[in-house]
Formats: C-alpha cells, sequence, structure tokens
C-alpha cells in the first residue's frame, strides 16, 4: 500500500500537472482565436496589395534609401495603391491622381489628421503648429489667422518692399561674384531667409548676414534632414523612450538653436507697447498679430510656443523649399540652354534691359512661369506629400484603407504617369502653356495630375507668397546675368530622397553681366 504521504504527493504532482495542461491549452486556444480573428478581419477588410516581409520588420529591410524611386516600381508591380508593413505602423502608397483624388478631395475630412514622426513633435514644441497638428479646432484657428491675416493681399502687398530689398541685395552680392562660382542654392536661400523674417518680425536675422545666414542654413537643413530621416522610434513607437538613433536628441539641439532667436525677439517685442510695434507701411508682421490674438480674452489666444511653433512651420518651409526650387530650376535650365534664351528673350521684351525686375512685371512672365511649374512636376519639393492618418477606415479603390494607418502620395510618381503626361521625362515647359501664351493649371490642387504644393484642407498654406519669391528671384537673376556651367563640372540632375527633394549635389554656377548699366546692379 502506498502512505498517505506518498499518495499525497503523487495526487498534487497530477493535479499540478492537469493545471499547466489547462493553462497551456487556454493560452493555445486564446492565440489561436486571435489568430482566426486577424486572419478573417484582414479578409473582410481587403486591404491593398503589397509585398510581404519579415515578421515584426515587415518590409523594412528590403527598402532602399530613395523611397520616391522605390514606391514607384513597387506601384508599377502592385498598382496604384499598396500596403507595405514597415515595423509595427501600416503604410498605405497612391499613385495615381484618380485615387489621390479620393483622398484629398473626395473623402479629405476623414484624412485630414496627422501621425507626426518624433523629430517633427520636436522641433514643432509637441506639434502645435500648422503642418502636424490634428484637424481640429486649434488647427483650423491658427490656419485662419495665418491664411486670411498674414498672407492676406493686402499684407503680401505691404510686404513688397521686403521681397524687393532682399532679391536687390542678392542681385548685388552676385555682381560682385561676377567670374566666378556660385552657391545657387545658397543664394536663394539668403534671399527667402531675409524676406521671411522681415515678414514675421519686421527685420532681417542680423544685419552680419553672411556668416548668420550661412549658419542657419546649416541649421534648417539639419532640420529638414532629421524630418526625413527613417527613425525606429517612428516605427516601433514602444521603443521611442530609449531614441536609439539619436534623432530626437539631434532634433532637440538644433531645436534649441533656433528656439533662442525665436525667445530674444518675442522677449523684445513684449517689452514694448503693441501700439508701438506696427511697422511701415501701416502693415502688422506676423508677431504683431498673434501677440494681439494672445491679448484677447477668447478662445484665439496663442500661447508664446504656439507663436514659436507657427514660425518654425514658415522658416522651414519658407527658406528650405524655396531655395531648393529655385536650384532645381537653375539645374533645368543650364541643362537646357534654349529655354533659358527664351526667358531671356521673354524678359527682354517685358522688362527690358534698361530696367529691372519688379513685382508688376511677373504677371505677364507666363514662359518663366511654364517653366517654374515644369520643374515642379519633374521635382516635386515633397516627393511624398506629408502623410495623412485616418480618423475612420475608408474605402479607396475598392481596398479598405485602416483607420490609423499612414497614408502618402507618390507625388513624384504621379506627376510623372503616362496617362497624363506626354513624354513624362523630358523637360517640356511648353505643356503648360495654352496656346494663347496663358499657362495651364495652377497651384491649388484642384487638378490632381499635379500636386505641387498638395491639396484640400492639409495643402499647403503659403502658396501665395511661395510663388511670388520663387518667380520674383528667378526673373531677377536671369534678367540681370547669364548663367554657365564651370568647366569642370557636368549636367548632372541627380536627387537626394528626403522630407524635400534636394539636389544630390549643390549647383554651382558662374554669372556674368547682362545689363549694360551697372547702376542697375546697385
Amino acid at each position: 500500500m502506498i502512505s498517505d504521504g506518498r499518495w499525497s504527493w503523487w495526487s498534487e504532482l497530477i493535479i499540478s500537472k492537469k493545471e499547466d495542461l489547462t493553462f497551456q491549452l487556454l493560452v493555445f486556444s486564446v492565440i489561436s482565436l486571435l489568430i482566426l480573428w486577424y486572419s478573417f478581419r484582414k479578409a473582410t477588410l481587403r486591404l491593398p496589395p503589397g509585398p510581404r516581409g519579415l515578421p515584426v520588420l515587415g518590409y523594412l529591410p528590403f527598402l532602399s534609401p530613395d523611397l520616391h524611386h522605390e514606391f514607384t516600381k513597387l506601384g508599377q508591380r502592385y498598382g496604384p495603391i499598396f500596403k507595405l508593413q514597415l515595423g509595427s505602423k501600416t503604410y498605405i502608397i497612391v499613385s495615381s491622381s484618380d485615387l489621390a483624388k479620393e483622398v484629398v478631395r473626395v473623402q479629405d475630412d476623414a484624412f485630414a489628421n496627422r501621425d507626426p514622426p518624433v523629430a517633427g513633435l520636436v522641433i514643432t514644441y509637441g506639434g502645435k503648429d500648422i503642418l502636424w497638428s490634428d484637424n481640429n479646432s486649434y488647427w483650423r484657428k491658427l490656419r485662419k489667422v495665418f491664411v486670411s491675416e498674414v498672407l492676406s493681399h493686402k499684407n503680401l502687398e505691404a510686404s513688397r518692399s521686403f521681397r524687393r530689398t532682399g532679391v536687390r541685395k542678392n542681385i548685388k552680392q552676385v555682381y560682385e561674384s561676377m567670374g566666378t562660382e556660385v552657391d545657387v542654392g545658397g543664394l536663394a536661400f539668403a534671399s527667402s531667409l531675409s524676406v521671411v523674417t522681415s515678414m514675421m518680425w519686421g527685420k532681417s536675422l542680423d544685419e552680419n548676414e553672411e556668416n548668420t545666414n550661412l549658419g542657419f542654413r546649416e541649421v534648417i537643413s539639419k532640420i529638414v534632414e532629421l524630418l526625413g530621416a527613417s527613425n525606429v522610434s517612428d516605427l516601433f513607437p514602444v521603443l521611442s523612450r530609449f531614441d536609439l538613433q539619436g534623432v530626437e536628441r539631434e532634433m532637440k539641439q538644433q531645436l534649441q538653436k533656433v528656439d533662442e532667436i525665436f525667445q530674444t525677439i518675442i522677449e523684445n517685442r513684449m517689452n514694448v507697447k503693441l501700439e508701438e510695434s506696427v511697422e511701415q507701411e501701416g502693415r502688422n508682421d506676423l508677431l504683431q498679430i498673434l501677440l494681439e490674438h494672445k491679448q484677447q480674452n477668447d478662445t484665439s489666444t496663442f500661447s508664446i510656443t504656439q507663436i514659436k511653433s507657427l514660425f518654425m512651420d514658415i522658416v522651414t518651409g519658407g527658406t528650405d523649399t524655396t531655395s531648393t526650387m529655385a536650384e532645381w530650376t537653375m539645374a533645368e535650365l543650364l541643362k537646357h540652354p534654349e529655354i533659358m534664351k527664351k526667358i531671356q528673350d521673354e524678359l527682354e521684351q517685358v522688362v527690358g534691359l534698361n530696367n529691372i525686375v519688379e513685382e508688376s512685371h511677373l504677371p505677364r512672365l507666363c514662359y518663366l512661369d511654364a517653366v517654374i511649374k515644369e520643374t515642379f512636376r519633374l521635382h516635386p519639393p515633397l516627393p511624398l506629400l506629408i502623410g495623412r492618418c485616418p480618423n475612420q477606415s475608408c474605402n479607396v479603390g475598392g481596398y479598405t484603407v485602416p483607420k490609423g494607418s499612414n497614408v502618402f502620395l507618390n507625388v513624384w510618381a504621379i506627376h510623372r504617369d503616362p496617362k497624363h503626361w506626354e513624354n513624362p521625362t523630358k523637360f517640356d515647359p511648353d505643356r503648360f502653356l495654352n496656346t494663347d501664351g496663358t499657362t495651364k493649371y495652377d497651384y491649388s490642387g484642384n487638378n490632381t495630375n499635379f500636386l505641387a504644393f498638395g491639396s484640400g484642407r492639409r495643402k499647403c498654406p503659403g502658396i501665395p507668397l511661395g510663388e511670388k519669391m520663387l518667380v520674383y528671384l528667378l526673373a531677377s537673376l536671369l534678367h540681370s546675368f547669364d548663367w554657365t556651367l564651370p568647366e569642370d563640372k557636368e549636367h548632372e540632375l541627380s536627387d537626394k530622397f528626403g522630407i524635400v527633394l534636394k539636389k544630390k549635389n549643390p549647383l554651382m554656377a558662374i554669372p556674368s553681366q547682362r545689363l549694360s548699366d551697372k547702376n542697375l546692379y546697385m
């Protein structure tokens, strides 16, 4: 017979094994149900097609750095809408104008939110800006103030002198550098920065501008680079606290440099009476307008942090994008000198060789306008428009786009779609000209074949200012100088992917005098 002690031990062992087995069966059942539920849900949703990836990592190990080229190839294989799993995030890529219209026009309200990257949240003080904030009452209020007051026709006209001063200063600098290599992108950045800062707080960044512009350009370039960098923290949010690649740390360092400038300017303005801060020509600059809103005791109040976040949007968007597009345009013209000659002939007819370009001339420069639009088509500043995050599951092209996914429009592919653009890789400004010489398309985004500045609620709000600055600067450079490449340089148009599509190698060009009267350069 088995003693009571031995029987007790044996029975406890059996009971323990049964409990372990029961627990294992329970875990197995739960996992099986989850797998079945996920498979059923996936089949029911009919998600867009796409390449298979690895467990946990998804398709991440197979992506090349040039995402606009990579996504275009995947679109050719899987269709105009496809899905990628990158880490724990689902990405939907749209590569046709018809489906883009569904996202940015037909279902714009559902796709108006953002899923900001860590770098974007840091540089905008927690997403308190126009670019990265969700479509909420604060965002609508801020955008309304910016568009209806800061970029109103009245304020744009009143700030004309700032744009003229910035461009003329650059023309003088180029004149003094004739016969030597000029950094075209750096030149355009300096002009844009002067105009943008004058409109924001009424004066240039610094009177000793050459060194200041160079340093500020380096900071802005680094900010834009970090915004477009692949970051593990974005793909695996659970790991964001560790900042494994140091992106958050680097962005905080850049923010500190710019924040010190913003804080000093705002404090100086607040130390004087608001009514004494009205700028010349009876115009309120952006800082003045926002501080007046801040003083109001209603829902339109802005904090100092929110003012600085808006400044950050304007400085990065108004300088880096404009200078990049000026550089791309000049690069295309140096490769196509016959097109540059046609622009200069138009300028000679409209402006005359005895005059300098003024903003009043710009509406009559239709061929230059067509050239700039063709540059936007081939080299869109944002090759993948800033991602949209649907607030509900939506149907696009017969497929389900899940709530909370990241939706990107591949503008680079849309602008080169042979269904809508004949000989799409050719630089041909005539495609933007009507038979009467006027230009086709505009920058509104209503025609989704051409999405230079986006479309819908989330399109770039600074279009009126950006267009004026770019056309005015290019017209002045092309009217005042002839341009050639250095003898040891080849015509090349390679690009480098980022949130802004830049030239892989900076454009260096040599200017020579075109106008006979030297006083026109002073």
